[in-house]
This record gives structure tokens, sequence and C-alpha cells, in this order.
């Protein structure tokens, strides 16, 4: 309660305006083409973030290429596996599973401790069944679930019903004895750490203090400015983490800024000290994936943005507002739209099922910078054409359709 006084003593006062232009640097959208182009800039996007959340649904293009997309210019989906091939990044969790620099795997090491710390609930049976399965991937090299025999003893009930040698895969994969790469069809592939972790790695397991100060200023990195439950969000597989902890004794030396933003009522906040202030938006238009790290945290679309986000495709059809996967249209520092999309990739056309605009004034140059990015985003999904079945707002769209003419 002392530090915590004391913190707040300390803090410096920010306009909201002001968060909101830290918050899109930090993310990589205070400008189109942050990062520059090409592959390099793919690796700086996750060298920036830490971490580059994946996902598996394909509605519209999976949501790790369309992090990438939204801020590289020209983004080609396979940099990603190049990168992988390369030795320079790997698949593994955070908070859920994403891609991470290959700099940063000793930190991975703790999780996975964490995973095997928790993991206590074999069998005699499940042991035999892992140490055979992590046998045969050594003794034959990567392997898919498709390449095990089907040692399911009763009918599948569901996705989510898992044959045994599936969940040994992955028990194997979060505890660190395997890791995973991707085939172009997005499958997994299992292989022993070393066929896929480069010479001269770092393998030391961090100290408790030093993850938790690798979580701490790797998520400032990602989110610019956030409360201590934001910043341990990252280290929510690991029980007992210091992160907490660590925040004090790095504000105390400086490393640290507390922070107060005006109109936010979440209290203290941090960032990292050598953070940039002063910076310009570029009034640019970012169709963002739901899994975005701006959209991570819906109370902070709220608190900052003024913006209330949920993904309907959990919410039952006959209670859908938006759509089952409306994806966030960011103009500058406001949120001006949200539109639900799908791509039929077979007739190559991007259906637009709704483009609903927010209650926000919308000149010609945001309507031009939305369309340019619709472009991009078009071509993104391997599509020629747009087709518009909705919006709210037909004076927005008629202009924007007469762009595609």
């Amino acid at each position: 309660m002392l530090f915590y006084y004391f913190a707040r003593m300390e803090a410096i006062t920010l306009s909201k305006a002001d968060a909101r232009k830290i918050i899109l640097h930090a993310a990589g959208l205070s400008e189109y083409a942050q990062f520059g182009i090409g592959k390099e800039a793919v690796y700086r996007v996750i060298e920036k973030l830490g971490f580059v959340q994946l996902d598996t649904n394909y509605v519209v293009e999976r949501a790790h290429h369309h992090v990438m997309a939204a801020r590289i210019p020209g983004y080609r989906p396979e940099w990603l596996q190049e990168l992988t091939d390369e030795g320079r990044i790997f698949e593994y969790f955070a908070s859920d599973a994403g891609y991470i620099p290959m700099k940063d795997f000793r930190y991975s090491l703790t999780v996975k401790d964490a995973f095997t710390l928790q993991d206590k609930t074999h069998s005699n049976a499940d042991i035999k069944l892992m140490q055979q399965v992590l046998d045969r991937v050594q003794r034959d090299g990567p392997l898919m679930v498709g390449d095990f025999d089907d040692d399911r003893i009763e009918a599948s009930s569901g996705w989510w019903d898992w044959r045994p040698a599936k969940v040994a895969l992955e028990r194997l994969y979060l505890t660190g004895k395997l890791m995973i790469t991707r085939t172009k069809g997005f499958k997994k592939v299992y292989d022993i750490p070393m066929n896929l972790i480069p010479d001269g790695t770092d393998l030391t397991v961090p100290t408790a203090e030093q993850y938790a100060q690798y979580i701490i200023l790797s998520t400032l990195s990602a989110l610019g400015i956030a409360s201590i439950k934001e910043i341990t969000w990252r280290a929510r597989r690991v029980k007992g983490n210091l992160v907490k902890q660590e925040i004090e004794l790095m504000v105390a030396k400086g490393q640290l800024q507390a922070v107060i933003v005006e109109g936010v009522k979440s209290g203290v906040l941090y960032m990292r000290s050598d953070q940039e202030t002063q910076i310009e938006l570029s009034g640019d238009a970012f169709i963002l994936s739901p899994f975005d790290v701006l959209n991570v945290f819906r109370h902070r679309l709220r608190d900052f943005f003024e913006f209330e986000y949920q993904i309907e495709c959990f919410v039952p059809a006959d209670k859908r507002k938006y759509g089952y996967f409306s994806l966030p249209i960011l103009v500058g520092d406001v949120f001006v739209a949200r539109m639900d999309a799908k791509a039929d990739r077979k007739k190559q056309v991007l259906m637009i099922n709704n483009l609903h605009f927010e209650e926000v004034a919308l000149n010609g140059f945001s309507i031009e910078k939305i369309t340019g990015a619709l472009k991009t985003f078009i071509h993104f999904n391997q599509c020629r054409d747009v087709v518009f079945k909705r919006s709210n707002r037909e004076d927005y769209l008629l202009t924007i359709q007469q762009a595609f003419l």
C-alpha cells in the first residue's frame, strides 16, 4: 500500500488522446508500414510485439497473417513459414498460442516447466503412450497426428474429443519435449527441439525475477500503457509469478513510469521509461483482426477508444448485432466501423455481409483511406471482387462502391 501511494505521487498524467497515440504506436498502428516492408518487417512486428497470436478461424485469412497484412504492404503469408524454417521465430504459448522471436526462447522454458508441474494426472498407460509417441518422433522424424493409428476407443463426440495419441502429442509439446511447425494447410507437424532450435540459442532457464522482467518489458512494448492485470496476462500460465513485485522494483529503479490517464478509472497504469511519447498519427485506415494485440482487452477499447466490441461468433445467431466475425476498422485513433466479411476463395469474392459505421462523421479523406484499406484486404484474402450486402450508412457505402466500378 505504501508503494502504491508512492507510485501515484510520482505518476505522470496523460490526456486520453496522448495515451491513444502511445498505445497505437506500440501496436505498430500509428502509420501503415511502420515496420517497413518485406520479410524483415514481419520479424520486426513479432520482435516489437513479443508475441503474435495465431488462430484457426478461416472465415477471412487467419489472424496471424491478418495482423501482418494490416501493418506490412505486400505481405506474403509464406514469410512466416520462412522465418520459422530459418529458426528466427517459433510457435508456443504466451497467453495463447502464437509466434515468438527465437531470441526469447529461454523464457518459454519457464512456461514449459509450469505445464509440467500442472500436468500430473497421468495414469501409467498415459505415461507409456507419451514415451512411445516421443520415441517414434525421435526415431522417424517430424510427424503429424494422422501418422499415428486411430487409437480412439469410442467414437468421437466432436472436434474437442481428441484421440489419445493427439493428447500425448500436445502434452509433449506443452511441456517442451516436442515443438511444432505447420504445413501449408496449417496442420501441426511435431518434431524434437534439437531439430528446430538453432545452435547458439540461449537455453538457460531464467530466474523468476528475469522471467517477470521479460514479461513486463515485452508486454509494455506491445501495449504501450497497461495496468498490472493486463501486464500479468501473458504470465498467466505461470502460477506464483513475480510480475507484480518486479513492477514495483522497476518503477523504483526508473525502468518503468507510473501513469495516470485522464478519464480512465483503472487507476495507476505503467509504461516503459524509454517509451516514445511524441507521436504523430498518419490517419491511415486499418482493418483489424479480432485477435490483434490492440483488441485483446475489450475494456481497453472501451476505456481509451470509447468502442464497445466483441467477437459475435461466440454469440447465438439470433442475438448478433453486427455479424459472425466482424472486424474493427480504425482510422487514425478512432474506430469508425466494423465489417462482417467472408472470403469465398473459390469464386474469389469477398462477401461483406454488413459494413456498420459507428456514430462518427467521416470526411472524404477518411472514406478514401477506408476504401484503400478495403482494396488491400480484398487482395490479401485472395479475392478479385467484392459484394456489399448491407450497411447502416448508404451514403458512405455508395461512395465506397463507386471506387470499385
